[in-house]
């Protein structure tokens, strides 16, 4: 399972401990992949919104929730700081890849489809490429937009197949109903299309 260092505990039971008047813990999940690492969300979160099957790792004044599909892709692994003050790393010694497609792909999303997003405030996660699909999910102004389906038949897999033809369908797992800010809205009037 997921190890801390004293620097790291020490830092997360500060960062607890500055809000006495609420009930927090850590959630830390692995949402996608790059072409040689996991990308993670790491967040403070409240007590109550632990998971019945979250894995818990409790430290001294705080605990740590990790979903059972990313506790998996954790095991061995120690959280540690930068160093500098600017956060928090993960040495993982888990691969990042079964499929030796994955980096292929995390290179074309990298490199192709997130410049072209970001023109419109969002982006893309590799999540995973297994049995000859790629699993991806929308992040900013693509979470809740109106226009991600077309994004993604008419852009995101013709780009992914072009490149890497044994690929046979691409699936977005976005839960676009928390997207905060979409780009474009179909029940807006006054919103742009792009």
């Amino acid at each position: 399972m997921l190890s801390l260092t004293e620097t790291a505990e020490e830092i997360l039971r500060d960062h607890i401990a500055n809000r006495p008047d609420l009930p927090l813990a850590i959630r830390l999940s692995v949402v996608g992949r790059g072409r040689d690492d996991f990308r993670y969300d790491f967040r403070t979160v409240l007590s109550s919104d632990r998971a019945a099957d979250d894995v818990v790792i409790d430290g001294e004044g705080f605990s740590i929730y990790i979903d059972p599909h990313s506790a998996a892709l954790l095991k061995g692994a120690v959280l540690d700081t930068q160093g500098n003050g600017s956060g928090f790393k993960i040495d993982n010694p888990n691969p990042v890849w079964d499929d030796p497609r994955g980096p292929q792909v995390a290179g074309v999303i990298e490199q192709v489809v997130n410049p072209g997003l970001a023109m419109h405030g969002g982006h893309l996660i590799l999540v995973d490429v297994r049995d000859d699909v790629v699993y991806v999910t929308f992040g900013g102004g693509c979470q809740g937009c109106g226009m991600a389906h077309m994004t993604l038949n008419e852009g995101v897999r013709n780009l992914i197949v072009e490149a890497v033809p044994s690929i046979q369908d691409v699936v977005d797992v976005t839960r676009h109903a928390l997207g905060a800010n979409p780009y474009f809205s179909p029940k807006s009037e006054d919103s742009s299309e792009g």
